[in-house]
C-alpha cells in the first residue's frame, strides 16, 4: 500500500465514510413475489431446516456457510501500528474481505473480537464456527495467535489459516528461490538474518527450516537469539533449535556482517548503509515493514543490495500476503479441503515462484494483479491433497 500523505489522507476518509466500509452483502435470489418470498424464505426455509437436522452435513450445501470465510482479528499486531485493539484493526479484516472477494470471487466477512483470554477467544470463534467454511486470523500478536491458531485447528472441521504467519513464510519463501537465482547462490547455502521474532519471523524461519534452509539468525528487540536465552517463549525456543549453528555478535549490526540476506519483519528505518555494506557479495534485501520499510529500497541500493523487496506497491517486487490467501481459500473451498496443512506451503511457494520463468533484480516475485496468481495457488493447493 502506497503511504498516504496528508492529501490522500483525506481523500481516503471521504470515499470510506460515503460507503460505510467497503463492502456490503448482496442477495443471490430475488424476492419480488410471493411465491419467490416462500421459495427464499418462508414457508420454503422450514424444509431446509427439517434437512440439515437429519443430516448437519446439508448445511453446507443448502446455506452461505458452504462458501462463507471468516476473517477474524483482535487488532493485537496490526502490522506497522502494533496494539491498536479490535475496533481499529477492523479496517484491516475488512479490506482482506474486499480483496477475497475482487481477486478470487471468494465471500468473506470481517470479525473482531475483544481482547481476551487464549481459551475465551478460542470458544468464541468455535460457538460462530457453524456460519463458515474456514477462518481467517489476522493481526492477532505473539505467542496467543499460535495457540489460538493450534486449538482451533483441533477443535474446527474447517481450515484455519493465520495470514501474518502461513501467507508470510510462503510469499517470502516464494521471493527468496528467485532472489537466489539472481544472484547466481544455491538457496540451501543462503546465510540468513531474520529481524522480527513474532508470528511472521517465527513461521518464516520453520518454512525455510522445511525448505532445507540450515543457516538462519533469528533477531528480536533484545538481540540475538540463542536458544538458552531466559526471556524467549517456548515457540521462540522451538524455532531456535533448528537453527544450532553458533550465532555471531548480540545485536542485529553485529548479525548481519557477512550474511547473504535480510528478512525485516519488524519495524521501519533499523538498518543503514554500513549495515548492508558489512553483508555478504551481491546481498538480498527483504525490508518488508510497513508502512515504512526496515530500509530505504535507494538506501540499499546505494549500498550495494543486489535485490530489494519491500511489502509495499511503491517499489518493484512487493512481497505481500495478498498473493496467497485468495487463491487458497478457494482452493481449499473448491476441493472441499478440512485442514489447512504445513505442507501446502512448500508447493504454494514453489508454484508461485515458477510463476516468474526468468526472474530479475526487479521482478522475483509475480505482481498482485497479475492473472496467473490466484489460479496457480488454487492447482497447488489441490495437489497438495
Amino acid at each position: 500500500m502506497k503511504r498516504v500523505g496528508l492529501m490522500d489522507k483525506q481523500e481516503i476518509i471521504e470515499l470510506h465514510k460515503k460507503q460505510t466500509g467497503v463492502l456490503e452483502v448482496t442477495a443471490e435470489l430475488p424476492v419480488r413475489n410471493s411465491n419467490e418470498l416462500g421459495k427464499a424464505y418462508t414457508p420454503g426455509v422450514a424444509e431446509l431446516s427439517r434437512i440439515i437436522y437429519d443430516d448437519p452435513k446439508q448445511k453446507d450445501e443448502l446455506t452461505i456457510s458452504g462458501k462463507l470465510v471468516a476473517v477474524v482479528t483482535d487488532g493485537s499486531a496490526v502490522l506497522g501500528l502494533g496494539d491498536i485493539g479490535p475496533s481499529a484493526g477492523l479496517p484491516v479484516v475488512e479490506g482482506k474481505a474486499l480483496l477475497y472477494k475482487e481477486l478470487s470471487g471468494v465471500n468473506a466477512i470481517p470479525l473482531a473480537l475483544s481482547q481476551s483470554s487464549v481459551p475465551e477467544f478460542v470458544k468464541t470463534v468455535k460457538n460462530i464456527s457453524k456460519s463458515f467454511a474456514g477462518i481467517h486470523l489476522e493481526d492477532i500478536k505473539a505467542p496467543r495467535c499460535f495457540e489460538i491458531e493450534e486449538q482451533l485447528s483441533q477443535q474446527l472441521d474447517i481450515p484455519v489459516y493465520h495470514d501474518d504467519q502461513e501467507g508470510t513464510a510462503i510469499v517470502v519463501l516464494a521471493s527468496l528461490i528467485n532472489a537466489a537465482k539472481v544472484v547466481n547462490k544455491e538457496l540451501t547455502d543462503l546465510k540468513i538474518v531474520i529481524n522480527g521474532a513474532g508470528a511472521s519471523g517465527l513461521a518464516t524461519a520453520k518454512l525455510l527450516a522445511t525448505a532445507g534452509l540450515k543457516h538462519v539468525t533469528l533477531v528480536d528487540q533484545n538481540g540475538v537469539i540463542r536458544d538458552k536465552r531466559t526471556s524467549l517463549n517456548q515457540y521462540q525456543l522451538d524455532v531456535a533449535k533448528h537453527f544450532e549453528e553458533v550465532k555471531q555478535g548480540t545485536d542485529l549490526a553485529d548479525a548481519l556482517v557477512n550474511q547473504d540476506v535480510f528478512i525485516g519483519l519488524s519495524i521501519g528505518d533499523i538498518v543503514n548503509k554500513q549495515m548492508i555494506k558489512s553483508m555478504a557479495d551481491k546481498p538480498i534485501i527483504f525490508a518488508l515493514a510497513n508502512p515504512r520499510p526496515e530500509v530505504d529500497p535507494k538506501v540499499a541500493r546505494e549500498a550495494g543490495a543486489a535485490v530489494i523487496a519491500t511489502g509495499s506497491s511503491t517499489y518493484p517486487n512487493q512481497v505481500n500476503n495478498i498473493l496467497v490467501f485468495p487463491g487458497l481459500f478457494k482452493g481449499l473451498l473448491e476441493e472441499k479441503i478440512k485442514h489447512f496443512k504445513p505442507q501446502m506451503e512448500m508447493q504454494i511457494a514453489e508454484a508461485l515462484a515458477n510463476v516468474i520463468s526468468n526472474p530479475t533484480a526487479e521482478n522475483i516475485v509475480p505482481g498482485v494483479f497479475d492473472k496467473a496468481v490466484v489460479e496457480t495457488v488454487v492447482t497447488a493447493v489441490k495437489n497438495s491433497k
